[in-house]
């Protein structure tokens, strides 16, 4: 079976569509018979992925700049002037390249915009109307497990996709205690997958990584699960190995270890040890 939201006829929204795993959720939802709305910046490379989706009628592309509030606003009309009910809202555009804690501030602020107010403006834009529609429905934020586990390396993407994770558990909290309310929120926590992001400009998958389409199947079947937390494996990282560092990662605070201790010279065998109790 397939989520009650997940039905022929509904409309899905996705924004970062363009391609990865934006344009991989369009064609599943397509397979499965819903209208597609494709939202990207890149007005360009959103018009040619429509056209090679060859859908007709069933998917419209739609420039949007997710920083923009009024953009989003205006996706969400055009969205239900043309199929009516939204069922299906894929907060999914982001961008990396940030910086450490103290270097770059505008590129700061360009993620911070992108990553984490595109959610938020997706949110505001789509989510009432969502409930007031009385149809079943999702709003799935794509975050990251670097919002989780949060590694050395770029803060600033860590931070928005941090904020991503805290935004859609509180939106899940608003969403199961309003009366009559049929939507409900997820958080899409893709592995190491193979995209344009991640690509580095190279042609061929790397051995470690998930495939877009892949990263689709995982979220389909844990929605129909009803999981919140869709944390996705990979070809070199499995479910059991992620368990025990986000587990590590949480204890930091409990335990008052110094931060980012997994990566701290004094923790190591100590990370290492816990990690093959924990049967990783």
């Amino acid at each position: 079976m397939t989520h009650p939201a997940l039905q022929p006829g509904h409309t899905a929204v996705i924004t970062g569509a363009a391609d990865g795993i934006g344009l991989a959720a369009a064609r599943r939802y397509l397979a499965l018979g819903l209208n597609v709305v494709l939202a990207d910046i890149d007005a360009e490379k959103l018009l040619a992925a429509v056209a090679g989706l060859n859908a007709g009628d069933r998917a419209m592309a739609v420039p949007t700049d997710v920083s923009n509030p009024r953009a989003v606003e205006a996706l969400r009309d055009a969205t239900i002037a043309q199929y009516g009910v939204v069922h299906v809202l894929m907060n999914n555009a982001g961008i990396g390249g940030g910086g450490s804690a103290i270097e770059r501030p505008d590129r700061w602020r360009a993620l911070i915009e992108v990553n984490l107010f595109g959610g938020i403006n997706g949110v505001q834009a789509f989510g009432q109307a969502m409930i007031d529609g009385g149809q079943p429905g999702l709003i799935i934020n794509t975050g990251s497990k670097q919002g989780i586990t949060t590694p050395p390396g770029d803060t600033a993407y860590n931070v928005t996709k941090a904020g991503v994770k805290v935004l859609t558990e509180g939106l899940q909290h608003t969403l199961r205690n309003t009366p009559g309310c049929q939507v409900s929120a997820h958080l899409l926590v893709p592995g190491y997958t193979f995209t344009g992001m991640t690509g580095g400009g190279r042609a061929e998958k790397p051995a470690a990584a998930w495939t877009a389409d892949q990263v689709i199947d995982y979220l389909i079947a844990n929605l129909e699960a009803g999981v919140f937390y869709v944390i996705c494996p990979d070809n070199d990282v499995d479910e059991a190995l992620d368990a025990a560092r986000i587990r590590w990662a949480a204890e930091d605070v409990a335990a008052r270890r110094p931060p980012l201790s997994r990566w701290h010279p004094d923790y190591k065998a100590a990370f290492e040890a816990y990690v093959r109790e924990q049967g990783s």
